[in-house]
């Protein structure tokens, strides 16, 4: 059996490709010894405070609007199981298990920190969730992202105490029936460990993580397909140029016209294009870098945020040391609403450009490629009708960016008066995804299509690999079929990533290295 990497929570810097690598069991994820001593320190603390009887937030006080009724010590770890029922007021068709899943990881490395007070047993139960893939199941609506993801946590975390439901081995069941598999018995949660486990933005943090993976990845396939209906519609290489992109040094921008340039090097098609008389490409071919350049640098800067929150302290209140505990707000997800608030207006445009394209490859005003890309329309619709689809994705898209963190609504008796409708702004960035993904696959059928009328044309030897790999998926089409069995095939090949992973086997193969100096930055997670 293969020996995994490990990760020590709580020690070292999670990024999204260690948390992702965690979740696909790839990777361990442990308690280190040091780890273990402080997160002892941090309950310890926890536990002469409730000695004391000095009012502490969340500790010996009630939640929220009850901040100020005092708690009588024996009735603490009471406390703790009740805040866990009553804030599961969760709705909504259950999140995937994958997003779940996530959601343990970040909050055991969260907690794993030293500042939450919470029980070493505590963390070594979510620890053993996360390795025997017991994963809880979590309703998608209800939290407002702020005095933490209260509902979804306090869903994820049922299943400490006996409550609950979780995914295992294949199957939804109650957590009573986990038990009964496993042996397992429920927890006594101690004093603040309920609050610790619910007050957070792992939700939010958790679709996050996936907006980044899935954002980059749909990145990377539009500049190839867009590259790719540059060639079929033969256009320019100028707008693409070094020299126009070092005058605007956006840097998205610049990695963007590198890559195509890299695309179509060695292109025939681009050289029988030369002498043509047409001055300039619409925008959606001729601003391409642009367009995807901007979006590109939106995904910089989502990463930039999700990766400082991934390794944030976002429990309240935090326990700083045995003098020191601070009732602060670093569980409002505002930080991070806003930003995937953005990345969801950067992955709309992407599906926007890429309709344009389409739209563009059916009209017929490109020398050499038919209207509806097909020679014999009347009896046949040709492409035509797809297109309809992506603009119906399109503006669907549009009305899903209307910013979430834009709205506030007053909570827990206005003592939660401003909160961060984060949650919503991460559900909203992943449909969205969704669509641009069929979005894209469906300018893949196109472009594959108006590709081949540039034949005896050859493009580069990258383009050329990418055509025929469609063309062992999806034939050429010289009269109407069932479209959507092709679109489905399409969108296969986008989820599993083929295309991306082709370009870099033929540039290994080929020697070839991508002309942008921008690539490490944009390129990994």
């Amino acid at each position: 059996m293969k020996q995994l990497n490990k990760f020590q929570f709580g020690e070292e810097k999670l990024t999204v490709s260690t948390v992702l690598s965690i979740s696909r069991n790839q990777t361990k994820g442990i308690l280190s010894t040091d780890t273990k001593e402080r997160i002892k320190k941090s309950a310890q603390i926890v536990a002469d405070i409730v000695e004391k009887n000095e009012p502490v937030y969340g500790i010996n006080t009630g939640f929220g609007p009850l901040c100020t009724t005092k708690i009588s010590k024996s009735e603490t770890k009471i406390l703790q199981t009740n805040i866990l029922k009553s804030h599961s007021v969760g709705v909504g068709k259950p999140i995937s298990k994958e997003l779940a899943k996530l959601m343990l990881i970040l909050k055991i490395h969260a907690l794993s920190k030293g500042y939450s007070g919470i029980q070493l047993k505590t963390l070594e139960r979510i620890l053993w969730h996360i390795d025997n893939d017991a994963i809880p199941v979590v309703p998608s609506q209800g939290s407002v992202g702020a005095s933490g993801d209260l509902a979804p946590l306090s869903h994820l975390f049922l299943p400490l105490i006996g409550l609950g439901k979780v995914y295992f081995e294949g199957n939804e069941i109650e957590t009573t029936a986990l038990f009964d598999k496993t042996g397992l018995k429920p927890l006594e949660l101690g004093p603040k460990e309920g609050l610790a486990l619910i007050n957070g933005t792992q939700f939010i943090l958790a679709h996050g993580v996936l907006v980044v993976e899935k954002l980059s990845s749909y990145l990377q396939h539009a500049d190839i397909i867009g590259a790719m209906m540059i060639e079929g519609l033969q256009g320019s290489i100028k707008p693409f140029f070094k020299e126009l992109h070092e005058l605007r040094p956006f840097k998205g921008n610049q990695h963007v016209a590198g890559r195509i340039r890299t695309l179509l090097k060695g292109s025939e098609i681009l050289e029988d294009h030369i002498d043509c008389e047409r001055v300039q490409d619409p925008y959606s071919l001729r601003c391409i870098p642009q367009v995807h350049g901007a979006s590109r640098n939106t995904w910089f800067h989502l990463k930039e945020l999700i990766e400082i929150e991934l390794n944030s302290v976002t429990d309240n209140p935090v326990i700083i040391n045995n003098e020191l505990t601070i009732s602060g707000g670093n569980f409002h997800g505002q930080p991070i609403a806003m930003v995937l608030d953005y990345a969801t207006l950067a992955a709309s445009e992407i599906g926007n450009i890429s309709d344009r394209r389409i739209y563009l490859a059916l009209e017929g005003n490109s020398p050499g490629v038919p209207k509806l890309l097909m020679d014999d329309t009347g009896i046949n619709s040709g492409y035509m009708i797809l297109q309809y689809t992506t603009a119906a994705l399109a503006s669907e898209n549009k009305s899903l960016c209307f910013p979430a963190s834009a709205d506030s609504i007053p909570t827990s008796l206005g003592q939660e008066d401003h909160v961060s409708m984060g949650s919503i702004s991460g559900r909203k960035a992943l449909q969205v995804l969704e669509n641009v993904e069929k979005i894209l696959a469906i300018e893949l059928l196109t472009a594959a299509q108006a590709f081949e009328f540039r034949k005896p044309l050859k493009s580069g030897v990258l383009l050329d690999k990418i055509h025929q790999f469609v063309r062992t998926k999806v034939s050429f089409a010289d009269k109407d079929r069932v479209f959507s069995d092709d679109i489905e095939i399409a969108i296969e090949i986008i989820k599993n990533e083929d295309l991306t992973q082709l370009v870099e086997d033929t540039m290994t193969k080929n020697n070839l290295n991508w002309d942008t100096e921008h690539l490490k930055e944009f390129e990994t997670f």
